[in-house]
């Protein structure tokens, strides 16, 4: 199953709270990345943080993985988990009216 998984700063976190992590945390997705858990991530654009596409047998399993980054240990940041599908509304291209 996929998620799509954005970082949540904890109300008071500040950058110089985050930097002694930074190492351990760009380990820690790595580690991720290889095992098969991370399938993309970004850097986010609106603002300071990361949005991956994650892949676990369920939700509670990806939140289980995202709890281990530094961060989320330091009580930093927590996690929004979205479960992602396929997107099944091309069938309408088909439908006998569209033909």
């Amino acid at each position: 199953m996929k998620f799509l998984c954005m970082d949540v700063p904890q109300p008071g976190a500040t950058m110089e709270q985050y930097m002694p992590h930074m190492k351990n945390e760009a380990r820690h997705g790595w580690q991720l990345y290889k095992s098969g858990v991370i399938r993309d991530i970004y850097f986010r654009q609106d603002r300071p943080g990361v949005a991956i596409i994650a892949e676990a047998d369920s939700i509670e399993i990806a939140k289980k993985e995202l709890a281990e980054f530094p961060l989320a240990k330091a009580g930093l940041i927590g996690w929004d988990v979205i479960p992602l599908g396929p997107f099944t509304n091309w069938e309408i291209l088909f439908a006998p009216e569209n033909v």
